[in-house]
């Protein structure tokens, strides 16, 4: 066909006409190589050796090595250097304090933060957040510890007193006569590092299997019910620190209502001095807090309230003579300098191998979550399994220094990014600040009270416990991401900690899950102007075809839900096949039999009538003779999504309706050819169309008198 005429020519041939449907030819698939074949080609491709590939894995594996020689030592160190100095200024306080959670003597909280800071600058590929102590994962490390405690038999730690609790610990970590000393502190930070070494060792194999994607599944609602849960019981346990109470951390499930019983049991004990010290502190620190926070934008740095208060309690405590005077609890002796390294206790592994697992998963979603956030706020591309590794071995090589589990944390992440940090390399000047404190300084927090540190946890949970005045919010945005952050909450909070964060994961899988279960068929029209086709109950104006119904269903069809879509789409139809069928034999079976001797044109009339076409009781309207179904938001099909299809073609089709698909994806269209969804039909009748109105002229082609629609399968 010339050009200019009606329907200009293509390249190799003419236009179609409009009323000839869309014809696709598929690409030819490459034919599948064998497994022998795809396996070699694997080893070579990730086992071959040039100093290309070589170079490539050592600075992807340490990326400072990438980073460092192009640093900007004019434009970046001034910003580095202060975040730096800041993050370690709070971390102090912070690094004490947080070690009651994790039920470790502050020095070792002190040794964490300064190992990971190190740890984290050389191998972690963020620019901006902070790895160190976080709340939660201490929490988790301290339920663990106290319950290995118990179990080893070392008594309460209220019951403690001078050297009774004492036993002998071989190299194995099993009691023996001929052993070293361990008293209940030593025993506690040997179970601490034990299940930081084998968090650290599985998100380490983790990373070797490239199964970084799992962060993914950890949704944001879940993390933060998570999160705000354990700050429940946070806050919980916090309170016998506050009131100078000496009880017991309770063990296994509802610990929040045990902890509040023993508290309420317990209430006559309260330590006056405690109590007076810890609402002074509140009294100073809440404010303080609020004005850092409304002033932030015009502060170039937070003002370190926190390390005045500890200065300034520590120095009333140890003039005041809280401890001997008033029995005020106090950190106690906190040593200077290093202690030699020690392998984790490997008989212990066993025992702490399933909490140290959900530890593992908790740090890496945190830091993953962090670092991702901040990267795409400031245009960067962050590794997620480079993460796992650089966060498992913050956690690996502490461990035999005596430290516990970390991850990053976003409270200080955000004063580390507020404060002009360009690279990690304010990790190493943190490390500094918390390295002048571990040589010369701790010392001098001997008399320092644990009200106080309690109150700077608490103080710290004002950013998760604020979420709870979200939840309006959060309800009119999005009600099921909703549910799953208060599922998780609750579990967390009331039942146990590990657990709610299994039941979040479950809840978003059931989310997912019944999100299919709910979908429902829905019927289009078209729109009057285009061949666009929308739902009919969404859009006015939309048009329909005589005879003709088009459906479509917004989920994938598979097993699970392949009963929910018949019943959907006969409910929609306004007919049931099954019925229907069974309506037809009923009344084949009351039909007063024919004589026998019966005229030929009166048996072919009674067939006729026997064979009449249904008309639907919800659109009696209209003579329903055929249905398009689109498969566009059909994501995929299994083998029962097919079978599916395939019943609703044929269960119809006995009843005289027409069944045909169209908009098909390729991966349904290769389901449905694995599946012999074509193969099986009747005749070269066509069963599948590019385009919703190919799919209706087709149909009403087939019920036309002089029908001649391309018939081609």
């Amino acid at each position: 066909m010339p050009h200019g005429e009606d329907g200009a020519a293509e390249e190799g041939g003419s236009e179609p006409a409009l009323d000839e449907p869309l014809l696709l030819e598929r690409v030819e698939k490459e034919p599948k190589q064998k497994w022998q074949t795809v396996a070699s080609h694997r080893l070579k491709k990730h086992c071959s050796c040039t100093s290309k590939r070589v170079k490539s894995k050592v600075l992807g594996f340490v990326p400072i090595l990438k980073w460092l020689p192009q640093y900007k030592l004019r434009d970046w160190t001034l910003g580095d250097v202060m975040s730096g100095v800041i993050v370690g200024i709070l971390l102090v306080p912070q690094s004490i304090a947080y070690s009651l959670l994790a039920s470790q003597d502050p020095i070792y909280g002190l040794y964490t933060s300064f190992f990971a800071s190190i740890i984290y600058t050389i191998l972690g590929s963020s620019r901006h957040i902070s790895v160190g102590i976080f709340g939660v994962l201490c929490l988790l490390v301290g339920q663990v510890v106290d319950r290995e405690l118990a179990l080893a038999g070392y008594p309460a730690e209220s019951s403690v007193i001078s050297d009774n609790g004492s036993v002998l610990l071989d190299m194995a970590g099993n009691g023996s006569s001929s052993g070293v000393e361990c008293d209940r502190s030593c025993y506690a930070i040997t179970v601490g590092a034990t299940v930081t070494f084998t968090a650290g060792i599985y998100q380490v194999l983790m990373g070797l299997l490239q199964v970084g994607f799992v962060s993914v599944y950890l949704s944001d609602s879940l993390l933060s019910g998570f999160a705000t849960g354990a700050s429940l019981t946070i806050l919980t346990s916090q309170f016998k620190h506050l009131l100078g109470l000496k009880i017991p951390r309770p063990q296994g499930w509802f610990t929040l209502f045990k902890t509040w019983y023993a508290l309420i049991a317990n209430i006559t004990s309260t330590n006056v001095c405690d109590l007076v010290t810890s609402l002074a502190c509140f009294a100073v620190l809440i404010p303080a807090k609020e004005l850092n926070d409304r002033f932030k934008a015009k502060l170039k740095a937070p003002i370190p309230f926190e390390l005045f208060v500890v200065i300034i309690a520590t120095l009333a405590s140890h003039f005041g003579h809280f401890n001997t005077e008033y029995g005020s609890g106090v950190a106690g002796e906190i040593p200077t300098g290093f202690l030699p390294p020690q392998l984790p206790m490997w008989s212990l592994i066993p025992s702490v191998a399933v909490d140290a697992f959900s530890i593992a998963i908790v740090g890496f979603a945190i830091t993953v979550s962090l670092s991702e956030m901040f990267a795409k706020k400031h245009g960067y591309a962050v590794d997620a399994n480079q993460e796992m590794y650089a966060i498992g071995f913050c956690n690996i090589l502490p461990s035999f220094f005596r430290c516990f589990t970390t991850s990053a944390a976003l409270t200080k992440t955000l004063v580390k990014e507020s404060t002009g940090c360009q690279t990690q390399l304010s990790g190493l000047v943190t490390a500094l600040v918390l390295l002048l404190v571990l040589l010369v300084i701790a010392p001098l927090f001997f008399s320092l009270q644990k009200s106080v540190l309690a109150v700077i946890i608490v103080v710290n949970l004002r950013g998760a416990l604020r979420k709870f005045t979200d939840v309006p919010r959060m309800w009119r945005a999005n009600q099921i991401d909703t549910a799953i952050w208060l599922v998780t909450m609750a579990t967390s909070a009331l039942v146990n900690t590990e657990l709610g964060l299994l039941v979040g994961v479950l809840a978003s899988a059931f989310s997912v899950l019944g999100r299919t279960q709910r979908a429902q068929v829905l019927e289009l029209g078209r729109a009057a102007a285009r061949e666009h086709y929308e739902d009919q109950a969404a859009y006015r104006g939309l048009r329909t075809r005589p005879g003709v119904a088009v459906f479509r269903y917004e989920a994938p069809i598979y097993y699970a839900n392949q009963k929910l879509f018949k019943k959907s789409l006969s409910k929609r139809v306004g007919l049931d096949p099954a019925r229907e069928k069974t309506r037809r034999l009923k009344f084949k079976k009351s039909k007063r039999p024919e004589e026998t001797k019966s005229e030929t044109y009166g048996e072919k009339e009674a067939e006729a009538a026997a064979n009449v076409t249904f008309i639907p009781e919800e659109k009696s309207s209209r003579n329903l003779r055929s249905l398009v179904i689109d498969c566009s938001a059909v994501l995929f099909l299994d083998t029962a999504g097919v079978n599916a299809l395939k019943e609703v073609r044929k269960d119809y089709g006995e009843l005289g309706i027409e069944v045909v698909l169209v908009r098909c994806s390729t991966s349904v269209l290769d389901a449905l050819e694995r599946g012999g969804f074509c193969s099986d039909t009747v005749g070269e009748n066509r069963t599948i169309f590019y385009t919703i109105d190919d799919g209706v002229r087709y149909v009403q082609s087939l019920h036309s008198p002089n029908g001649d629609y391309d018939s081609r399968c």
